[in-house]
């Protein structure tokens, strides 16, 4: 049923992709064919990652990296996550208003996601629509997260070039150490760079890059550009990083390991709903709740519980 979709998607059909992407979205059990076919047409996008912490500009900034990204003559995708829903209004749907002259282009498509509760600052969705967008022919594909903390790290599984957003004043390098920031940064973004303390900012994170043991001397050094992106200020700088990490990454075959890291992830995930669905539909809830009431009152304990539950769902041992 959905080979008419699929192929005026690959045409560049613009409703076919907005159905295609609100279906998977929605979750439609009938998408899963659809998503399988999808797979094989992807893997040419260069999809980036957006995070940091709330306050920080990240939809501002998005919204100039498009700008800039369409004066190269790239074709553009944007999948915001939003933290509530995108039918409530905030933050994100406030910067698509702004964005209404990029709304119009032919070649740049916007769709904000409700991140329903989903750890990582992703919405569970989120690689199912990028796997769409990327089918679909788009060259970069840029990903928002809602800015969830430590938690962000999720956003790894998901994105080939990471952009953390920082600025002067916010968080301190502590707490950056703590969230991992370090390990999943590609780019440094230190954004509002015309506020007082943007180069203690930046000498802060240089310094901190400096302790970081688990780079290698061949490794990707991440660079830090400081922004503006009130006025686009630094956003071509910006631009250029990640044009020069995404070779870095065809160059040195770390795009290949990056890749086998988010499909192991992504199997690892899928795997995890299919265990779920057969607890659910074997086991049920009530007693599933029973054997938790169990534990909790100790009369059994978790590693019996586990075990009786295996059992009982056919993956235990015989």
């Amino acid at each position: 049923m959905f080979d008419d979709l699929i192929a005026r998607l690959i045409a560049g059909e613009r409703r076919a992709l907005a159905r295609m992407v609100s279906l998977v979205e929605n979750n439609d059990p009938a998408s899963r064919a659809a998503l399988a076919q999808l797979h094989a047409l992807g893997g040419k996008a260069h999809i980036i990652g957006i995070t940091g912490s709330p306050g920080a500009g990240k939809s501002t900034l998005v919204m100039q990296l498009v700008r800039e990204l369409r004066r190269r003559d790239q074709k553009v995708a944007v999948v915001a996550v939003d933290p509530t829903s995108p039918f409530t209004g905030g933050a994100i749907l406030g910067d698509r208003i702004r964005m209404q002259d990029l709304v119009g282009d032919p070649n740049v498509y916007i769709r904000s996601m409700a991140s329903r509760g989903s750890v990582g600052g992703l919405s569970s969705a989120t690689r199912d629509v990028v796997r769409v967008l990327d089918a679909a022919g788009f060259d970069t594909i840029i990903i928002e997260t809602v800015g969830a903390g430590q938690a962000e790290v999720e956003i790894v599984r998901a994105a080939q070039s990471i952009v953390v957003v920082t600025v002067p004043g916010m968080g301190d390098d502590i707490q950056a150490l703590k969230a991992g920031i370090l390990e999943i940064a590609d780019c440094f973004c230190v954004n509002k760079a015309d506020r007082p303390g943007a180069d203690q900012t930046a000498a802060e994170l240089r310094m901190l890059l400096s302790l970081d043991t688990q780079r290698g001397k061949e490794d990707w050094k991440p660079p830090i550009v400081k922004t503006i992106a009130a006025t686009g200020e630094g956003v071509p700088q910006l631009a250029d990083a990640l044009a020069k990490h995404l070779a870095f990454l065809r160059a040195s075959g770390q795009i290949v390991v990056r890749g086998e890291r988010q499909a192991r992830s992504e199997i690892l995930a899928l795997l995890y709903q299919h265990l779920l669905s057969r607890l659910n539909a074997t086991l049920g809830a009530d007693r599933f709740n029973e054997i938790v009431a169990d534990v909790a009152a100790r009369r059994s304990d978790p590693y019996s519980a586990t075990d009786e539950i295996a059992r009982e769902i056919g993956i235990g041992e015989n």
